[in-house]
């Protein structure tokens, strides 16, 4: 089974989440998370500061991911570890994968029309709400 991770990232004020509009399938033109493949070598962890590097130019200085929750897709042979960091500093973002941004908040995260994902992003920003204050 493929691993592969979704990477929530705040900036320090927690105001803001780092998204990207990706540039090819699936999902082009959509608005969706930065993340990628987990590779066979290291852990979901580790795949995700590397994820993370690679696509934003965020090192592990900058910020602490906590592992927050998983989706299995059985019939897909696969499953998305997702985790989520706030910046511990303003820091620049830089990437050549997706054009980059930062999003306010204040947005439907379940419009499918805009968001890549079906929903889950809207979903994952929900489930940090619930536990931010335990995290952060």
């Amino acid at each position: 089974m493929q691993g592969y991770n979704v990477l929530m990232i705040y900036n320090k004020e927690m105001n803001k989440l780092l998204m990207c509009e990706r540039l090819k399938d699936p999902y082009k033109g959509l608005s969706n998370l930065v993340g990628g493949k987990i590779e066979n070598e290291e852990t979901g962890l580790e795949g995700a500061y590397r994820e993370l590097l690679e696509e934003t130019s965020i090192s592990k200085e900058n910020i602490t991911l906590h592992h927050l929750m998983d989706f299995t897709y059985h019939h897909q042979n696969c499953y998305v570890e997702v985790y989520v960091g706030r910046l511990n500093s303003d820091v620049s973002i830089s990437g050549v994968e997706n054009i980059l941004y930062w999003s306010e908040l204040d947005h439907n995260f379940f419009d499918t029309s805009l968001y890549a994902g079906e929903g889950n992003i809207g979903h994952m920003i929900e489930q940090v709400n619930l536990v931010r204050d335990r995290l952060f």
